[in-house]
């Protein structure tokens, strides 16, 4: 099952036609189904079941469920792949729109997981388990200015399928969960699906951070990435069982996500904030040992 929405509609369908080409079938689920007539029309229905969805309504959600379920009795892969783009610096940003956004970034795969897990544990076949792929984000691990709602919601994301991935019982069938960040892609994310909110004089300056980042997007010339290639990289972990939990598409999201943890492990081993983070522990504690303790069981 993949879920799409108007931002990365082109990725979506690549990966779909994709997957469909070598006799797999795909249950496509998307708010304008007849984005996808004519795919639907080279494949016949036992291949292919395009359903309509949007995923802030639940009932649209247990509708495919159910539809799916009815029509190809077990479900392996689910891609939750709905987002898009809000331009506003959080002093401006309209609350009704940050919260829409939050819905579709972050609810909408949460309600979408509910019933994939019980799908994928007890009703596959014995064995088969499932793979949920959440796509994030590199954005979903290094906030940047000006997008401040679609960095928390895909922090949240990571989180939710982090806390996913470790709640699974290994007899459960084996369901692993994977985050996959892209980053810059030639998709609509900056253009037609991008909901933009006017910003204050106090923030028009040039050098204002969003500013530059805001003229830089609307360069195609600065998005490094290939949707065909994106939907071959998906294609091509899918099935696999050991993924590690991250995997980044794209040259920008694999060097911003490598500078941002060695970043946070600079930061978090300079003497004098390890010696603050010590400090707060209560007298007589032997920390070395805590040290030494915590180190083994966070390594397992």
């Amino acid at each position: 099952m993949a879920t799409a929405h108007n931002s990365i509609r082109a990725v979506v369908l690549l990966l779909v036609e994709k997957v469909l080409h070598p006799g797999e079938r795909v249950v496509a689920t998307l708010r304008r189904p007849e984005h996808l007539a004519d795919l639907a029309s080279k494949y016949p229905s036992t291949q292919l079941l395009v359903v309509e969805l949007d995923v802030v309504k639940t009932e649209h959600i247990e509708r495919a469920f159910e539809q799916t379920k009815k029509h190809f009795g077990r479900l392996d892969i689910v891609v939750n792949n709905a987002g898009y783009g809000l331009f506003a610096e959080i002093e401006v940003a309209p609350e009704e729109e940050t919260r829409k956004q939050i819905e579709v970034l972050f609810w909408g795969p949460v309600h979408i997981i509910k019933r994939a897990i019980p799908f994928m544990r007890d009703i596959n076949p014995s064995g088969q388990g499932g793979h949920i792929l959440n796509i994030s984000s590199s954005g979903g691990h290094q906030a940047h200015p000006g997008i401040a709602f679609y960095n928390a919601g895909k922090f949240a994301l990571e989180g939710l399928t982090e806390s996913l991935s470790k709640e699974m019982l290994p007899e459960w069938n084996i369901i692993k969960a994977t985050i996959v960040e892209p980053g810059g892609f030639r998709t609509s994310w900056g253009h037609s699906s991008l909901v933009k909110v006017r910003t204050l004089p106090a923030y028009e300056q040039p050098h204002a951070p969003f500013n530059v980042l805001r003229n830089m997007l609307g360069h195609d010339s600065f998005l490094l990435a290939d949707p065909k290639k994106a939907a071959d990289a998906m294609f091509s972990i899918a099935g696999r069982k050991d993924l590690p939990l991250r995997i980044q598409l794209g040259t920008d999201a694999h060097m911003m996500v490598v500078a941002e943890a060695e970043k946070t492990i600079k930061n978090a081993k300079t003497a004098e904030w390890e010696a603050l983070a010590h400090s707060t522990n209560f007298d007589g504690v032997d920390t070395a040992k805590i040290v030494e303790q915590l180190t083994a069981a966070l390594k397992a």
